[in-house]
């Protein structure tokens, strides 16, 4: 218990000092014309981004990048899937300059839609996942965990390989988002069908049947279905495990023992970006060794920077290497299959429509 107060505590001292650098100490209420002429800048100095960060992932960092540059930020957040496509959109009429968030074989397998951009960073980065052509930039690494009710299950009898997720007594009951609104999913697929040894013709219809139809729409719902029983074990990433067991929730957190995915999550600048840069001084500045630290410490992410030690309480996780080409080739393809099971459910468990 002490520990995790002195934990905390020194959370909260380097959320403290981050936000020092950016004169977030001022108290003064803010009037709404003063709100509002952060907007009635030069072009020069604006920058838009597209995200699939949660709020509290990207707020603090945007809000950091914007009181160290003068450059105010316009903010475009939703699912990985949905912001992409958005970005892709947006840039084609130069309204666009970075999509932040989602998995690197995402940003792969749009890699046409890009701008390369070398970040002065790149020399301190972990080269095991890199844009050959710098189409895009890694920006945490966040290693695919399983987790589990631990009031319903015992850690002796929860899963621990992906084979044992195909047991009977997990139909229905494994807790995971629609691949259309969770880039993380698809992410999800394509380790297990690394680990297995198996392609998206076999994976498809079997972990379809072993979800029993039961779609989440959202990755975000995953832990509070777990935790609140609707659903005995789930597939999520380490930081977001982490974070909600820091928080109380009931779950527990494994990792397979045959082996897991760390996929970083991307950034990258769109074709047309109207502010190129300002797109490079953000890439430049997430990737920084401020940013990654506080990303460390905050999110319970892992650096992607290489002269960051680890938080010594981010676990052992036997890492495999996940063929980004590949599943970046071959990602319609898989959502073709899936969406031919997925389109004959037309509601959530919960009920509500599904998304079209």
């Amino acid at each position: 218990m002490a520990h995790r107060k002195i934990k905390i505590l020194i959370s909260l001292l380097l959320t403290f000092s981050f936000l020092l650098l950016s004169g977030c100490t001022d108290r003064k209420d803010k009037t709404a014309d003063e709100i509002s002429s952060k907007y009635d800048v030069p072009d020069e100095n604006q920058l838009i981004v597209y995200t699939s960060h949660k709020s509290e992932v990207y707020l603090p960092i945007i809000t950091e990048f914007e009181n160290r540059t003068g450059i105010m930020v316009e903010i475009h957040a939703g699912g990985t899937e949905e912001m992409m496509q958005q970005a892709i959109e947006a840039s084609a009429d130069s309204k666009c300059d970075i999509m932040f968030g989602g998995g690197i074989e995402n940003y792969e397998a749009d890699k046409d839609y890009f701008l390369s951009y070398k970040t002065k960073e790149f020399d301190k980065l972990d080269k095991t996942y890199y844009s050959a052509d710098n189409k895009w930039t890694p920006f945490t690494e966040l290693p695919i965990v399983f987790i589990y009710n631990k009031k319903l299950v015992s850690r002796a009898d929860a899963p621990r390989t992906w084979e044992t997720l195909f047991n009977k007594k997990w139909k229905g009951n494994i807790a995971f988002a629609d691949p259309n609104n969770s880039g993380t999913s698809y992410t999800i697929i394509s380790t297990m069908e690394l680990i297995l040894g198996k392609d998206h013709e076999e994976i498809v219809p079997l972990f379809y049947e072993q979800l029993d139809g039961k779609i989440l729409s959202s990755s975000g719902d995953i832990i509070p279905k777990v935790s609140d029983g609707s659903y005995l074990v789930g597939i999520t990433l380490e930081e977001t495990a982490k974070k909600y067991i820091d928080q109380g929730y009931d779950i527990n957190m494994i990792y397979p023992i045959d082996g897991t995915t760390s996929v970083p999550d991307g950034i990258a600048m769109l074709k047309n970006a109207p502010h190129s840069y300002n797109a490079g001084l953000f890439i430049d500045f997430v990737t920084g060794y401020d940013t990654q630290e506080y990303a460390m410490n905050t999110f319970f992410r892992r650096p992607i920077r290489t002269d960051i030690d680890s938080d010594s309480d981010l676990g052992y996780a036997k890492l495999v290497t996940l063929d980004i080409n590949r599943s970046a080739a071959t990602k319609d393809e898989f959502f073709t299959l899936w969406n031919s099971y997925f389109d004959a459910t037309s509601t959530d468990p919960a009920g509500k429509e599904r998304d079209k």
